[in-house]
């Protein structure tokens, strides 16, 4: 009996101390998914949005030279009434409006305990990271590295070979128009969106969590619907037609010749792929600084990153919406009512650029928004934009 009890000790000794050696290499796993878990707390969710580089694997997006763009400023605006109000209502924590290129207003309102200087914050970006993936698609389209948008996502994602991405284009997953079954409700803790974040966070495969998606709800091309895992294809396509990365390809073609004034960063996943479809991360300033580019024809101070017909074509509401709904061209958002050269890159909590080229004006917004869902708010922070880019005819 006392051999029996001191083996059973020692099995147990040995148990706990496996667990512990685990837990210690498991535990930066673990903080990062615990990290996910109070994201977006209400005492936390500010701070967490300029600071997402101490809670998850990342990789910077080098600027690749000493030179930045910076915006210069100009006659300060009267913002439009009610402005500080929806501020307040939307948790704005960075807003840049340019007019021709031209600061007019630069505010952070909202700030955390100890951001000493939140004009040199980096601001996670959310789904408007999926406009940048646009820009640089563009390029390739142009360069000829990707010549044919309707060609198969499988010619340079064979892995997608199978999988419910077998027989989508690359026009299809450009517009949201895969017909794969994936649930974007953030509020759901079993849903793909939420499932894909724990993947990040736990340092697993994006690829294999693409490659697991197996159900569609239609013919591609027949309907649209919105599903961010439809980018993380995009950024497979480009690596699969370049071999390079994509924060080394953005970084050559958009951020180098863009100029930023500080370090842009993505998240990564736990093998170094990018989280194209919302890990970006940079300045509010830098934000507006990319939206001027893009409202000045693809040039930015004189250099041009893509092509005037390119611009025109990506934000064009081509895909299959129905008249209820915002438009939708390639990864860009184009709002109920807009004209000609209205559109904007959108996020979650609260992330904008809203462009409106006939004015010349762009409008950053970043934002810890944790009403962003509710019925109205989408459309009441495009009525602010729509009223602070008429205050400046």
């Amino acid at each position: 009996m006392k051999t029996f009890l001191k083996w059973l000790l020692r099995g147990v000794l040995l148990s706990a101390l496996l667990i512990a050696i685990v837990a210690v290499f498991q535990r930066e796993k673990l903080g990062r998914l615990m990290a996910v878990n109070s994201l977006f707390s209400e005492d936390r969710i500010v701070a967490n949005f300029t600071q997402m580089d101490t809670m998850f694997e990342n990789i910077p997006v080098t600027t690749g030279t000493a030179t930045s763009n910076e915006l210069t400023s100009g006659a300060t605006m009267d913002m439009p009434a009610g402005y500080s109000t929806w501020a307040d209502d939307r948790a704005v924590t960075g807003i840049v409006v340019l007019q021709n290129g031209v600061i007019r207003y630069e505010g952070y309102p909202l700030t955390s305990e100890g951001e000493t200087d939140p004009a040199s914050s980096r601001r996670i970006s959310w789904s408007v990271a999926k406009s940048f993936l646009s820009v640089l698609m563009g390029v390739l389209h142009e360069d000829g590295t990707i010549p044919d948008l309707d060609a198969p996502v499988t010619q340079y994602a064979p892995s997608l070979v199978g999988t419910a991405y077998d027989g989508a284009s690359i026009r299809d997953v450009l517009q949201m128009s895969s017909g794969v079954e994936f649930d974007e409700d953030y509020l759901d803790f079993w849903s793909d969106i939420n499932k894909m974040g724990r993947v990040l966070a736990l340092g697993q495969s994006m690829d294999g969590f693409a490659e697991g998606m197996d159900a569609t709800f239609a013919p591609a091309g027949a309907q649209w619907q919105y599903v961010s895992i439809d980018t993380h294809i995009i950024g497979m396509v480009i690596r699969g037609a370049t071999g390079r990365s994509i924060p080394d390809l953005l970084s050559e073609k958009v951020i180098a010749p863009l100029g930023p004034t500080a370090e842009p960063y993505y998240l990564t996943d736990g093998y170094g792929v990018a989280f194209v479809l919302g890990g970006l991360n940079l300045t509010t300033h830098d934000y507006a600084l990319f939206g001027h580019m893009v409202a000045n024809g693809g040039i930015s101070f004189g250099t041009r990153i893509v092509s005037e017909e390119w611009i025109i074509e990506s934000t064009a509401p081509s895909a299959n919406t129905t008249p209820d709904q915002y438009g939708y061209g390639y990864q860009w958002w184009v709002p109920i009512g807009a004209t000609e050269g209205q559109f904007m890159a959108r996020g979650i909590y609260g992330q904008y650029i809203y462009i409106d080229r006939p004015r010349g004006v762009v409008i950053a917004v970043n934002g810890a928004d944790r009403g962003f869902r509710n019925a109205g708010v989408d459309d009441s922070n495009v009525d602010m934009f729509r009223l602070i880019a008429e205050s400046l005819d």
